[in-house]
């Protein structure tokens, strides 16, 4: 896989913005950076004294150098420094996008500095950046002060920052993330937004007291490039590199007169350094006036599992695969049947709780949380989209265990929110049971998912066999869920012995 990211941007004299931190920051993330510089500054933690835009000659030259032997996977761009500048970059990067077996993602940290007064204030700039530029970005990274110099629109509220994101889209940016350091609403809270395509996210957290917050906008932008290389969905690189930004203000330091640079730490492992996901019924949901899109019920704090080890988890489609699953000691089990007519499933579900109390194990209905609660089920489970659509409030106060399935960091981050009784992450390998194109997980997120989500009982799903079992139970995951490993073995009761040593639970 190709882990090459560019950046071209500046240098910072100082160490702590520009191409200085892009390397950092990339390195954080296990990607290489490469870089074409257009512009020396002369610069310490106290100010800017110079700014020493490169010849567009040479900027090309290094941009020839790279593209014969090192060809990104993604491009990101910070300061340029004039209007030749831009035109420059963007004829490249028309070729690039044109030519290359894989067109490169581009994302573009507009950097307002200069010398004297802000670079974006200059309206041919502007003008070159929207019509050269823009069209050719897919994702923009502005903060407030350069959102408004750009589009015009002063952030005065949340239907502020979408207008001036849909601005930006308008001019030819995919997808837009507005950096909210810098907008205290609510007060004392840092929010933050990301427009991809149609789709809405949010985060927030408490401000993080610090004068030391030098080149945040361009860790950002770079630990985002270094998450798209890896293939990282966009909304997961976002709450990504927020977790980095808000673990290098805690550590940031002076080492000059002035401001410091935020501190390059590594890949954010610890939970409080995470944003929250915001959505309507949440504290700053309702802060921000966040609307619920149909009647949706906001609830937290399920009841527990009866183990943090839920162990080897049988998802089954019908009665008699779930018997033999219970029969052979299997203590959790999930009916997940997504056809029949609804006496059919009526049926099914006041079986399955039959079941289950008979061989004392713990079932769990998928998705169909009205005949749970009816019949007096263990537990439900549900996916991401089925939150806002269930009666949340009635499933706790039947006492059902509610497990949630996650695809990634956001979604993790969101399920996070509800406090469920167990976390799934998946899937964790290709699975022909349903299509998971972009979601698969593999080992690596994995082993940072379980230690973020150590208060919960985490299962981990999708593509798991007898040979991949014990390497994905040695990840710390608290339980395995298969689903043709079982139902599609030559002899069962062999392959649930055989899963269950693998696992050692």
């Amino acid at each position: 896989m190709n882990h090459v990211v560019w950046t071209i941007a500046g240098s910072d004299s100082g160490g702590g913005a520009g191409i200085q931190a892009d390397i950092k920051a990339m390195q954080s993330f296990d990607v290489h950076g490469c870089t074409a510089i257009t512009a020396l500054t002369a610069q310490n933690s106290l100010g800017v004294e110079a700014l020493n835009p490169i010849s567009t000659d040479v900027i090309e030259s290094q941009l020839l150098a790279l593209e014969s032997d090192m060809k990104a996977r993604v491009i990101k761009i910070g300061m340029l420094a004039n209007v030749q500048q831009i035109q420059l970059i963007s004829e490249h990067l028309k070729h690039y996008k044109a030519t290359w077996p894989v067109a490169p993602l581009v994302v573009y940290d507009p950097v307002a500095i200069a010398s004297s007064g802000d670079l974006l204030t200059e309206e041919d700039t502007v003008s070159a950046i929207k019509e050269c530029l823009l069209p050719l970005v897919d994702v923009i990274t502005p903060n407030t002060h350069e959102t408004q110099l750009l589009t015009g629109v002063y952030l005065i509220g949340p239907s502020a920052v979408i207008e001036a994101a849909e601005k930006l889209q308008s001019w030819g940016a995919k997808a837009v993330i507005i950096k909210g350091g810098h907008w205290d609403y609510p007060s004392g809270y840092c929010i933050d937004y990301c427009r991809d395509g149609s789709n809405e996210y949010w985060l927030g957290n408490e401000k993080i007291q610090t004068p030391h917050s030098h080149g945040t906008g361009c860790s950002m932008a770079s630990v985002i490039a270094a998450c798209l290389a890896k293939d990282y969905p966009l909304k997961d690189a976002f709450i990504l590199a927020k977790a980095y930004i808000n673990q290098g203000l805690k550590a940031a330091v002076r080492y000059g007169e002035g401001i410091g640079p935020v501190a390059q730490t590594s890949f954010p492992e610890n939970l409080a350094d995470y944003p929250q996901v915001i959505e309507a019924g949440s504290w700053l949901g309702d802060e921000l006036d966040f609307e619920p899109v149909n009647e949706f019920t906001m609830a937290a704090g399920f009841t527990e599992c009866e183990s943090k080890l839920l162990g080897l988890y049988a998802v089954v489609d019908t009665l008699d695969w779930l018997e033999k699953c219970l029969a052979q000691g299997i203590k959790t089990v999930q009916l997940r049947m997504k056809n029949g007519s609804d006496e059919e499933l009526e049926h099914a579900v006041a079986a399955a709780v039959t079941l289950g109390k008979k061989y004392d194990g713990n079932v769990y209905i998928n998705d169909h949380w009205q005949l749970a609660i009816k019949h007096g089920a263990y537990g439900v489970h549900l996916g991401q989209e089925d939150l806002l659509d269930a009666n949340l409030v009635a499933i706790k106060e039947s006492g059902m265990r509610l497990g949630l399935s996650t695809h990634g960091f956001y979604e993790m981050l969101r399920a996070h929110n509800y406090r469920p009784s167990y976390m799934a992450f998946g899937a964790i390998y290709p699975t022909t049971t349903k299509d998971m194109t972009g979601q698969i997980q593999g080992l690596e997120k994995l082993k940072h998912f379980v230690p973020l989500m150590q208060d919960y009982p985490t299962v981990a799903i999708g593509g798991i066999d007898l040979a991949r079992a014990s390497e994905v139970a040695a990840t710390g995951v608290g339980s395995v869920a298969v689903v043709r490993a079982i139902t599609e073995s030559a002899d069962y009761q062999q392959a649930i012995v055989d899963l269950q040593s693998a696992l050692g639970y």
